[in-house]
């Protein structure tokens, strides 16, 4: 399918696709205008709805795997939530957060000023939500696919708020040539 804008122009390709990994359904676009080679298979795509959570090669190896295989495993909830849980636990512990339960190092994180105290509330949450799996409480509900999104959600603004963020600061003032 092609589309303009109201203007006429902005004309793009569409496609439609199935994911492999959530069932749901994909859709991208391209720039009508033809490539040299004049094959429209060889354009690169510009936009991709619903958009695609990458997860930043910032973000150490240990947390970035967790995170990996959590985005991987969202249709699995139970095990999503676990490796949330495991993704913050390695974050904190590559901040130098090593002694002592997750609960303590979340505690000393946010006494520290690493994070807020609202983060350490969430990263808690996940904590005790990735605690009801691994322990199969029977009291506990077990968690749908929307639980394991939120869980997601989380472990990604903890690792952009402890690796991404700070590195993109860091490049920023080595490019701007420090004036300070």
């Amino acid at each position: 399918m092609t589309t303009r804008n109201h203007a006429g122009s902005n004309e793009r390709w569409w496609g439609v696709y199935k994911c492999n990994s959530c069932g749901g359904v994909v859709t991208a676009s391209a720039p009508r205008a033809l490539p040299k080679d004049n094959n429209p298979r060889t354009h690169c795509i510009s936009e991709i709805y619903p958009n695609i959570v990458v997860i930043s090669d910032d973000i150490t190896e240990k947390p970035r795997e967790f995170l990996q295989q959590a985005q991987a495993s969202l249709h699995a909830p139970a095990g999503a939530i676990m490796l949330c849980a495991s993704a913050v636990d390695a974050m904190l512990k590559e901040k130098g957060y090593t002694d002592g339960s997750l609960y303590a190092r979340i505690g000393k994180a946010a006494e520290h000023h690493l994070i807020t105290g609202e983060m350490a509330k969430w990263a808690h949450q996940i904590r005790l939500d990735a605690n009801d799996q691994r322990h199969a409480n029977k009291d506990a509900k077990l968690p749908d696919e929307k639980d394991a999104k939120l869980a997601f959600a989380f472990a990604i603004a903890f690792a952009e708020y402890l690796f991404v963020l700070p590195t993109k600061v860091s490049r920023g003032i080595g490019d701007s040539g420090s004036k300070s």
